[in-house]
């Protein structure tokens, strides 16, 4: 059995030969970008003068983007509408070198598609245009088919749940008894809707305020945090899992060890949005080079502190994450 690697560095290292496989609501987003210099007459609204428009990869798109800045080899299953949307979320995850063999095309459903209006760093409104995801059964079915009979060929396995009707309880339920049989590397990015549902995952990445939500209990201070941990691990029956907490940082709870917090590295903060995706795309690419629970939280507290920093959905390069690391070590040291 080889050696669990301690050192974030060196998972960095093995980032490139790590194949995943994510599975979960893909989506495109779209930002206009603009300015406000007055009220508008006829509501007291902002009036946003638009300067450009942007459209990147979102939801389990936005995972699969950041896997590949980082270096990973992946493979996207989804399900997208038969619109201009859908054709140019699959270009992009192409573009990138994103293999799309379990990207089904929905004729009944259209693309989930999330617009933000920007203006001076900062959301002024969002709006979505979005089908449940059960309107086309059969195109969803397609793809959960996918991602059961492909397990085999990835290191490491991402299910990016946003909600939206690809992750059922019967998929998560499919998942855990294969994992049963063969501990492969299961992340899990939760949402609401499937709480009851995640069971036996190797690593779950909630939020604060999901991690609230799920455990019944409200998180506000350490104790809290400590008692909401523990009963996920249990509800869960998971190995681990690492609660994000904005700008208090991360905090991983694991079987058998102690709870770990991590303090926010994060420069500045801009926009949280995808922080999350990047937070998940880090631990995959970690834990599937063979890091430790412990190497895979701390690359990924340092992966989302970068891209905060920017405005819109944004990624981390390979690159850029080690020299963070290194530059944070040398300031450590020198302190």
């Amino acid at each position: 059995m080889a050696r669990m690697i301690t050192d974030p560095a060196a998972a960095i290292a093995r980032f490139a030969k790590v194949r995943v496989l994510v599975a979960g609501d893909l989506m495109l987003d779209h930002f206009v970008w603009g300015k406000v210099e007055r009220i508008s007459p006829e509501a007291p609204v902002p009036v946003v003068q638009v300067t450009a428009e942007s459209r990147r990869l979102g939801g389990a798109a936005n995972v699969v983007h950041n896997l590949r800045a980082l270096g990973g080899q992946v493979t996207a299953c989804g399900v997208v509408g038969a619109d201009a949307a859908g054709r140019e979320l699959v270009d992009e995850l192409q573009r990138i070198g994103a293999d799309v063999a379990g990207v089904t095309v929905s004729r009944a459903g259209a693309t989930t598609r999330k617009t933000r209006i920007i203006a001076h760093q900062q959301q002024v409104v969002r709006l979505d245009r979005e089908d449940d995801g059960r309107r086309d059964s059969a195109a969803a079915a397609r793809a959960r088919g996918f991602l059961l009979a492909q397990l085999g060929t990835a290191d490491v396995v991402v299910i990016s749940d946003y909600g939206k009707g690809l992750v059922t309880p019967a998929v998560l339920d499919a998942l855990a008894a294969m994992r049963a049989q063969r501990r492969f590397p299961l992340l899990i990015d939760p949402k609401q809707i499937n709480y009851a549902y995640y069971r036996g995952a190797s690593l779950l990445t909630p939020n604060r305020d999901e991690a609230s939500h799920a455990s019944g209990i409200e998180i506000r201070d350490a104790a809290s945090l400590a008692r909401a941990g523990a009963a996920l691990l249990e509800r869960w029956q998971a190995e681990a899992v690492l609660i994000t907490r904005g700008e208090h940082g991360m905090s991983l709870f694991a079987r058998g060890a102690s709870a770990r917090h991590f303090p926010t590295v994060a420069r500045q903060v801009y926009d949280v949005t995808g922080a999350g995706d990047t937070v998940v795309a880090a631990c995959a690419l970690a834990l599937g080079a063979g890091a430790s629970l412990e190497a895979a939280a701390i690359l990924a507290n340092h992966a989302a502190g970068l891209v905060v920093g920017e405005v819109g959905t944004a990624t981390v390069n390979a690159a850029q994450l080690k020299k963070d690391l290194q530059g944070r070590r040398k300031a450590q040291r020198s302190a």
